[in-house]
Protein backbone atom coordinates (compact mmCIF):
# COMPACT_ATOMS: atom_id res chain seq x y z
CA UNK A 1 0.00 0.00 0.00
CA UNK A 2 1.25 3.53 -1.49
CA UNK A 3 1.49 6.16 1.60
CA UNK A 4 -0.51 9.23 1.77
CA UNK A 5 1.10 12.49 0.56
CA UNK A 6 1.92 13.55 4.40
CA UNK A 7 3.66 10.79 5.32
CA UNK A 8 5.39 10.90 2.27
CA UNK A 9 6.22 14.30 2.81
CA UNK A 10 7.25 13.69 6.49
CA UNK A 11 9.75 11.25 6.12
CA UNK A 12 11.25 13.05 3.04
CA UNK A 13 11.66 16.27 5.02
CA UNK A 14 13.28 13.88 7.81
CA UNK A 15 15.50 12.62 4.94
CA UNK A 16 16.41 16.35 3.57
CA UNK A 17 17.32 17.45 6.98
CA UNK A 18 19.79 14.39 7.71
CA UNK A 19 21.67 14.25 4.49
CA UNK A 20 25.10 14.92 4.70
CA UNK A 21 27.80 16.12 2.70
CA UNK A 22 25.15 19.20 1.25
CA UNK A 23 27.58 21.56 0.54
CA UNK A 24 29.10 18.75 -2.23
CA UNK A 25 26.55 16.78 -3.14
CA UNK A 26 24.57 19.78 -3.95
CA UNK A 27 27.68 21.18 -6.01
CA UNK A 28 27.52 17.75 -8.04
CA UNK A 29 23.94 18.43 -8.80
CA UNK A 30 24.07 21.52 -10.05
CA UNK A 31 26.74 20.76 -12.31
CA UNK A 32 25.04 17.69 -13.75
CA UNK A 33 22.23 20.24 -14.21
CA UNK A 34 24.22 22.48 -15.93
CA UNK A 35 25.39 20.05 -18.34
CA UNK A 36 21.69 19.03 -19.76
CA UNK A 37 21.39 20.35 -23.02
CA UNK A 38 17.94 21.77 -21.81
CA UNK A 39 20.10 24.45 -19.66
CA UNK A 40 22.80 24.86 -21.50
CA UNK A 41 20.10 26.05 -24.59
CA UNK A 42 17.93 27.55 -22.34
CA UNK A 43 17.74 31.69 -22.85
CA UNK A 44 15.23 32.72 -19.66
CA UNK A 45 15.78 30.45 -16.71
CA UNK A 46 14.05 30.24 -13.46
CA UNK A 47 16.43 29.19 -10.73
CA UNK A 48 15.06 28.71 -6.72
CA UNK A 49 16.98 30.54 -4.23
CA UNK A 50 17.27 27.30 -1.41
CA UNK A 51 16.25 27.72 1.73
CA UNK A 52 16.44 25.43 4.88
CA UNK A 53 18.00 22.11 3.59
CA UNK A 54 16.65 22.01 0.03
CA UNK A 55 19.70 21.73 -2.66
CA UNK A 56 21.58 24.91 -2.19
CA UNK A 57 21.62 27.15 -5.61
CA UNK A 58 23.01 30.61 -4.46
CA UNK A 59 26.46 29.92 -5.51
CA UNK A 60 25.57 28.40 -9.05
CA UNK A 61 22.93 31.45 -9.28
CA UNK A 62 25.57 33.70 -8.59
CA UNK A 63 28.38 32.51 -11.38
CA UNK A 64 25.16 32.26 -13.81
CA UNK A 65 24.53 35.57 -13.23
CA UNK A 66 28.33 36.54 -13.90
CA UNK A 67 28.43 34.83 -17.06
CA UNK A 68 25.67 36.93 -18.21
CA UNK A 69 24.40 34.41 -21.54
CA UNK A 70 21.11 33.96 -19.90
CA UNK A 71 18.36 36.12 -18.23
CA UNK A 72 18.16 34.45 -14.88
CA UNK A 73 14.79 34.72 -12.97
CA UNK A 74 13.96 34.27 -9.09
CA UNK A 75 10.81 33.46 -7.97
CA UNK A 76 8.86 35.34 -4.50
CA UNK A 77 5.90 34.28 -3.05
CA UNK A 78 3.23 36.17 -3.34
CA UNK A 79 -0.52 36.68 -4.04
CA UNK A 80 -2.72 37.03 -7.14
CA UNK A 81 -5.78 39.12 -7.47
CA UNK A 82 -8.42 36.38 -5.78
CA UNK A 83 -5.90 35.94 -2.63
CA UNK A 84 -4.31 32.49 -4.14
CA UNK A 85 -0.70 32.11 -3.30
CA UNK A 86 1.24 32.84 -6.39
CA UNK A 87 5.06 33.04 -7.36
CA UNK A 88 6.09 36.22 -8.64
CA UNK A 89 8.88 36.31 -11.00
CA UNK A 90 11.73 38.85 -10.83
CA UNK A 91 14.41 39.26 -13.62
CA UNK A 92 17.73 39.10 -11.15
CA UNK A 93 20.50 41.16 -12.34
CA UNK A 94 22.30 41.84 -8.76
CA UNK A 95 22.21 39.89 -5.58
CA UNK A 96 21.55 43.25 -4.13
CA UNK A 97 17.98 43.93 -5.34
CA UNK A 98 17.02 41.21 -2.77
CA UNK A 99 15.95 41.10 0.72
CA UNK A 100 15.23 38.49 3.26
CA UNK A 101 11.51 38.01 2.85
CA UNK A 102 9.03 34.80 3.19
CA UNK A 103 10.85 32.17 5.25
CA UNK A 104 13.52 33.85 5.16
CA UNK A 105 14.05 33.94 1.02
CA UNK A 106 16.01 36.02 -0.50
CA UNK A 107 13.80 38.17 -2.76
CA UNK A 108 12.98 41.61 -3.89
CA UNK A 109 11.54 43.63 -1.63
CA UNK A 110 7.41 44.46 -1.53
CA UNK A 111 7.88 47.95 -2.39
CA UNK A 112 9.36 46.95 -5.79
CA UNK A 113 6.72 43.88 -6.45
CA UNK A 114 5.04 44.56 -10.17
CA UNK A 115 7.83 46.52 -11.34
CA UNK A 116 6.78 46.79 -15.20
CA UNK A 117 11.40 46.23 -16.01
CA UNK A 118 11.74 43.51 -14.00
CA UNK A 119 8.81 41.38 -13.57
CA UNK A 120 8.87 38.13 -16.32
CA UNK A 121 5.98 36.72 -17.92
CA UNK A 122 5.57 32.70 -17.19
CA UNK A 123 5.75 32.42 -20.51
CA UNK A 124 8.50 33.97 -21.01
CA UNK A 125 10.55 31.10 -19.11
CA UNK A 126 12.29 28.29 -21.25
CA UNK A 127 13.37 26.28 -18.21
CA UNK A 128 12.69 25.86 -14.32
CA UNK A 129 14.99 24.59 -11.87
CA UNK A 130 12.97 23.19 -9.09
CA UNK A 131 13.06 22.22 -5.55
CA UNK A 132 10.99 19.62 -3.63
CA UNK A 133 10.70 17.82 -0.79
CA UNK A 134 10.64 14.54 -2.50
CA UNK A 135 10.62 13.17 -6.40
CA UNK A 136 10.54 9.91 -7.84
CA UNK A 137 12.23 8.32 -10.87
CA UNK A 138 9.15 8.73 -13.23
CA UNK A 139 9.03 12.54 -12.78
CA UNK A 140 6.92 12.69 -9.75
CA UNK A 141 7.16 15.59 -7.14
CA UNK A 142 5.96 17.05 -3.95
CA UNK A 143 6.00 19.97 -2.86
CA UNK A 144 5.76 21.86 0.51
CA UNK A 145 1.58 21.75 -0.02
CA UNK A 146 1.56 25.73 -0.69
CA UNK A 147 0.38 25.42 -4.47
CA UNK A 148 3.23 27.71 -5.54
CA UNK A 149 4.62 25.98 -8.29
CA UNK A 150 1.69 24.29 -8.78
CA UNK A 151 -0.07 27.40 -10.05
CA UNK A 152 3.24 28.07 -12.10
CA UNK A 153 3.47 24.92 -13.45
CA UNK A 154 -0.14 25.81 -15.22
CA UNK A 155 1.27 29.16 -16.46
CA UNK A 156 4.52 28.37 -18.80
CA UNK A 157 4.21 27.73 -22.08
CA UNK A 158 4.16 23.75 -23.58
CA UNK A 159 7.85 23.26 -24.23
CA UNK A 160 9.19 24.77 -21.07
CA UNK A 161 11.77 22.35 -19.55
CA UNK A 162 11.08 21.16 -15.75
CA UNK A 163 14.20 20.31 -14.29
CA UNK A 164 14.12 19.00 -10.47
CA UNK A 165 16.98 19.07 -8.09
CA UNK A 166 17.00 16.77 -4.87
CA UNK A 167 19.54 14.50 -3.01
CA UNK A 168 19.18 10.65 -3.58
CA UNK A 169 18.07 10.71 -0.05
CA UNK A 170 14.72 12.71 -1.48
CA UNK A 171 13.86 9.91 -3.87
CA UNK A 172 10.23 7.69 -3.15
CA UNK A 173 10.07 4.67 -4.77
CA UNK A 174 6.69 6.27 -5.88
CA UNK A 175 5.45 9.75 -5.61
CA UNK A 176 1.34 10.37 -4.31
CA UNK A 177 0.30 12.31 -7.94
CA UNK A 178 -3.24 13.99 -7.98
CA UNK A 179 -4.65 14.27 -11.50
CA UNK A 180 -3.49 18.23 -11.17
CA UNK A 181 -0.43 17.10 -10.52
CA UNK A 182 2.75 18.11 -13.04
CA UNK A 183 5.40 15.63 -14.00
CA UNK A 184 8.98 16.91 -13.91
CA UNK A 185 11.35 16.50 -17.48
CA UNK A 186 14.20 15.62 -15.44
CA UNK A 187 15.17 14.66 -11.75
CA UNK A 188 18.36 15.36 -11.35
CA UNK A 189 20.31 13.55 -8.11
CA UNK A 190 23.68 13.38 -7.10
CA UNK A 191 24.93 10.45 -8.93
CA UNK A 192 22.40 10.30 -12.31
CA UNK A 193 19.51 12.40 -14.08
CA UNK A 194 16.23 10.32 -14.65
CA UNK A 195 15.00 11.62 -18.35
CA UNK A 196 11.31 11.06 -17.88
CA UNK A 197 8.87 12.98 -20.23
Amino acid sequence: MSLSKPTQRRLSYDARNAQLNKIELSQKINQSLLQTSEYQQAKTVLWYLHCRSEVMTYQTVLSELAKQDKRIVIPYCTKDTQGNNQLGLWHLEDLSELVAGTWNILEPPKARWGEGTKEVSPNDIDCVVVPGVAFDKQGGRLGNGAGYYDRLFSQLSHDCTLLALCFNSQLLEQVFMQQYDVYMHQVITETRRYRTL
